[in-house]
């Protein structure tokens, strides 16, 4: 493809073409050929520019990083975001496997079943009664779909993943291998014989365009529905307990741990292992960071650290002042000494 054909295809307006060169492929810039495109994010790594052997560059809208690309001679595009616009190049040049519009003759698929239109189901997939499954939907092997459940249209279900009853999944969502979605909470009354076994009967509702990570698992309560807002993308081995209410655009990175019934504002962002006690609500924003352990609420826009968690900035004047621990705890026994005070370990 001639890097013009691909500024075209962007719909860039900021750009220079250089010598137009031919690209085939998209590299990280470190690994860059020639050739290929890759990109710069920041002024941060204007260095890179001088080393790189990429052919074409996708910058910021920055004045300095674009003479450099054009001093040596390498064509560019700039946008305001150049990391969305270099996924929007990669997806030019890539497109994950989707198989053709078909049923595969070992599915298991019961008679009640409506079916969209150009459905596909892979081999040894199981769909059972009242399932209701929409346009364009995509079953990939050995899922199994349990009774009740909806699927909204072009709704990807990667293979081995388990959808429990009457779950609701919107449209253009995306649930990884392993998945299990609505499974039951992890509910028991305690009792003097040990524990009671409280049914789950409630429901899991995954809004529109929500994207489900490998090994991850959506518990139903039970009562009422564990929901999870639209846009919402949850790494690999995260884990949403009963009745939790999860706004919409979240970020949960890999094992990330709700118990039940959290409920989280819509654009939070959480690192991974966090934790977050049962019943804490987290506001619009927030920012939990890497094992943060979240045992009260949090407010729209705080970033937390630590645990148990406290403000990031109150949690690095702490570790400041840890760092200096034996220090300080020298100067007390110095102190006691001259005071006359016994020390007592």
């Amino acid at each position: 493809m001639k890097f013009s054909d691909l500024v075209q295809k962007l719909g860039s307006t900021t750009f220079d073409l250089a010598s137009d060169p031919e690209i085939t492929s998209v590299s990280a810039i470190e690994a860059a050929q020639p050739h290929s495109l890759s990109y710069i994010e920041g002024i941060k790594f204007a260095a890179q520019i001088a080393t790189t052997s990429a052919s074409a560059l996708v910058l910021p809208l920055d004045p300095t990083l674009q003479t450099q690309a054009t001093e040596r001679g390498i064509a560019w595009i700039a946008d305001p975001i150049p990391r969305k616009a270099f996924a929007e190049s990669i997806a030019l040049f890539y497109q994950p496997f989707r198989p053709s519009p078909q049923i595969h003759p070992t599915a298991v698929i019961d008679p009640s079943v409506q079916l969209g239109q150009e459905v596909a189901i892979g081999a040894h997939v199981v769909i059972e009664a009242g399932v209701k499954i929409g346009d364009r939907v995509c079953i990939y092997p050995n899922v199994v779909i349990y009774p009740g459940v909806v699927i909204g249209d072009r709704t990807v279900l990667h293979a081995n993943c388990t959808i429990h009853e009457r779950s609701q999944i919107g449209a253009d969502c995306i649930i990884q291998s392993g998945a299990v979605i609505g499974a039951e909470g992890f509910g028991f009354v305690p009792v003097p014989e040990g524990w009671f076994k409280m049914q789950q009967s409630g429901y899991v509702v995954i809004e529109d365009q929500v994207e489900v990570g490998c090994n991850s698992t959506i518990d139903r309560p039970a009562l009422d529905t564990t929901r999870i807002g639209r846009g919402t993308k949850i790494d690999n081995l995260v884990h949403i307990a009963h009745g939790c209410q999860i706004g919409e655009h979240c970020i949960m990175a890999g094992q990330v741990g709700l118990a039940g019934a959290v409920t989280v504002g819509n654009r939070v962002i959480m690192a991974g292992q966090v934790g977050i006690v049962d019943h804490v609500k987290i506001g619009d924003g927030a920012i939990a960071s890497a094992k943060a352990g979240v045992h009260h609420d949090v407010a729209a826009g705080a970033v937390v650290t630590g645990i148990p968690a406290i403000s990031h900035k109150l949690f690095v004047k702490s570790t400041a002042v840890f760092n200096r621990l034996p220090e300080m705890y020298q100067s007390l026994r110095q102190i006691q000494k001259q005071l006359g005070i016994e020390r007592k370990v």
